[in-house]
């Protein structure tokens, strides 16, 4: 056998190896994982697994994704494929840990196959791209018995949520019965009814009825919601009761929650006392209407040993953010308007709030601890802090509610003075819970009337009533462990606060809505749901940018308030030449008024391009900044590569020089 021939054997045996060898790797990768994210992105939570373990039935999963589609879609398309990628990779470790239990299908569903028929049964969206080209990314689980749930379009805010959507349509697949839940509220959470004589003469007169809130509509992807009247006399058939933001309830409506709550419902209570979002009560502020602000629920919550003082908010200059408060003014720093973000501003050792990351309140108002009112009753409630401010956040109070209808956010900063000590805005109350009404209360009724009328046109066969009072009694206490959740802060769950509007609809902001979510899960005992909902967020602080932001801004900040002065100085100047000018006077060129007026402008003008480069060069040095890290992190792996050719041509010489000198001396 020549040289050739054995070479080109060894060539093929080689080839053999290599692919063998890669076989061989890709099965025991497999078995062999590891997830090198930070968050652990890949692997499974504690609350998953447990999910699965209890999966006693063969479950179909089917994942529909487009993907020939995407690949002739456009940039907002192809984007989701590294988001399949990932969706794709999570399934695999739930089929794997499922042990056989589930059976999982990718599909991609062409144009006119039965695969995109189904999808569409199935109820997942659908994007045209072309005139035959429908994008899908959805989610099907099947049952044995014929129970099916889906995720109709895996939308990019929910990245860091896919664990929890996945477990959830899981669990819920499993589940027989919905979670009954009943919204009590004096705001139009549950949207305007499309029913009926008024929403017809709105849509003759060209308006649409309000759409509920979109946190009601993912509440209804999940549970059974149904809304609770603010004047009800008895709370049944509602295993989670949400009261948000009542107002001036009726007594024998606090009657029907107190007593809801002792026959062992779970409740969550958000009352405000400014709620933004309550449309009506701004519209009395704004015409001078007499009107008590906010909401509370104190006759309630004094007996569970929280208190909630009018007209009090919590603030902290630390988590306080900048909005404009109309268009025509620069951001400000708004002293009731907070970002809370962990460590100090959540409770890290309870499930509701131990892994949120970021929840936004909007002019929170104060909770406050107060003795129990029932010396018995000592030691039988367990209040748990949720949410806080920093140790440097404070109370603080307004003497009238027509402050915040005219917002002035400078004033109201300079009004602030820190304090020692965080302020709560979240509690959760458990324990043994005794009634408000312990000796009942006290409620008209009609009755017949016995006497004969005295009317002689009033037909006799018709039966006069009269109103008495009666008492009516109820539990004095509960039998078992009670469980409240309280926040003070309403507009926190609200569209302007919790979504935004996306390409694909309302996208999620931050935690808000999930905080809410996560208190029903706990209240519904689904300890396992919450151990997932909020891990593997994708923001990543950039802590070295973050710092160069506030550097330039800190180094900018002087002469930017100079450049604002000048600014508002040259406008104030202006308006009061306009306002002084009398009437076709600046028509007459050559006026000095006129000359004078050009000459503000073009100063205005100078201004505000000064403005300009100084945020500009603001701006490039945070760029410059990024450029840095993408050319460091581009450079990095070929840098590596080198250094590992260079050692190892080095090693390779000084080998090859002390051979050839032991060779020589030989």
């Amino acid at each position: 056998m020549n040289r050739t021939i054995r070479a080109i054997i060894g060539v093929i045996l080689v080839l053999v190896i290599v692919f063998s060898a890669i076989s061989v790797c890709q099965s025991l990768g497999r078995l062999l994982k590891l997830d090198v994210t930070e968050q652990k992105l890949y692997t499974l939570s504690e609350g998953t697994r447990a999910i699965l373990a209890k999966l006693n039935q063969p479950i179909k999963v089917k994942l529909y994704y487009a993907k020939t589609a995407a690949l002739k879609g456009p940039d907002q398309i192809k984007y989701f494929n590294n988001y399949y990628e990932f969706v794709s990779a999570l399934l695999q470790e739930y089929a794997a840990e499922a042990k056989g239990m589930i059976d999982l299908q990718v599909i991609d569903p062409r144009p006119f196959s039965d695969d995109e028929v189904q999808a569409l049964r199935y109820g997942l969206r659908r994007f045209s791209i072309t005139e035959e080209e429908n994008f899908f990314f959805g989610l099907v689980v099947q049952t044995e018995f014929g129970v099916e749930k889906s995720i109709p379009f895996f939308s990019p805010d929910r990245q860091s949520f896919v664990e929890y959507d996945i477990s959830y349509l899981i669990d819920t697949a499993i589940t027989r019965e919905k979670t009954k839940i009943g919204i009590m509220t004096s705001l139009p959470v549950m949207g305007e009814d499309m029913s009926g004589y008024m929403a017809q003469m709105m849509r003759m007169q060209g308006q649409r009825p309000k759409p509920p809130w979109t946190f009601v509509e993912q509440l209804r992807q999940r549970y059974e919601v149904t809304s609770v009247p603010t004047d009800v006399n008895e709370i049944k058939e509602v295993d989670i009761l949400l009261v948000m933001h009542p107002k001036e309830l009726p007594e024998l409506t606090l009657f029907a929650i107190d007593q809801f709550v002792l026959k062992g419902g779970r409740m969550i209570v958000c009352v405000d006392p400014h709620c933004f979002t309550d449309e009506q009560e701004r519209r009395e502020l704004q015409m001078g209407a007499p009107s008590k602000p906010g909401s509370d629920l104190n006759r309630l919550l004094r007996t569970w040993g929280l208190e909630m003082p009018e007209s009090t908010f919590a603030g902290d200059r630390s988590l306080a953010l900048s909005s404009s408060i109309t268009q025509d003014r620069r951001p400000e720093k708004v002293i009731g308007f907070l970002n809370l973000s962990p460590p100090q501003c959540f409770n890290p050792d309870n499930v509701i709030t131990a892994e949120l990351n970021q929840v936004r309140f909007l002019f929170p108002g104060v909770l406050r601890e107060i003795a129990d009112p029932n010396k018995d009753q000592a030691g039988n409630i367990q209040r748990t802090v949720l949410i806080t401010t920093t140790n440097k956040g404070n109370s603080w109070s307004i003497s009238s509610p027509f402050e915040l209808a005219v917002l002035e956010p400078s004033r109201l900063m300079d009004k602030f003075i820190d304090g020692t000590k965080p302020v709560a805005m979240g509690y959760r109350v458990t324990g043994k819970f005794t009634s408000s009404f312990p000796e009942g209360i006290e409620i008209e009724v009609q009755i017949p009337e016995d006497e004969p009328t005295e009317d002689p046109e009033e037909p006799s066969d018709e039966k006069k009533t009269r109103k008495i009072k009666r008492r009516i009694t109820g539990l004095t206490e509960s039998a078992e462990d009670c469980v409240v959740v309280v926040f003070a802060d309403v507009d926190f769950i609200g569209d302007t606060l919790a979504y935004r509007n996306f390409f694909f609809g309302k996208v999620v902001v931050g935690d808000n809505s999930t905080l809410m979510l996560n208190a029903i899960d706990d209240l519904q005992g689904s300890s396992d749901l919450i151990s997932v909902r909020s891990r593997g967020n994708f923001r990543r602080p950039f802590i070295v940018v973050d710092e160069i932001e506030k550097q330039a801004e800190a180094e900018t900040a002087e002469e930017e308030a100079k450049i604002n002065a000048e600014i508002a100085g040259f406008q104030n100047e202006l308006r009061s030449i306009a306002s002084s000018a009398e009437e076709g006077q600046e028509e007459v060129i050559g006026s000095s008024i006129l000359q004078k007026k050009q000459d503000l402008e073009l100063k205005i003008h100078q201004a505000k391009r000064r403005l300009r480069q100084v945020k500009m060069k603001r701006r490039e040095r945070i760029e410059h900044l990024g450029n840095m890290l993408r050319n460091f992190n581009m450079l990095m792996a070929p840098a590596v590569i080198l250094i590992i050719a260079i050692v190892l041509g080095i090693r390779r010489s000084v080998r090859k020089r002390h051979y050839i000198s032991h060779a020589s001396d030989a």
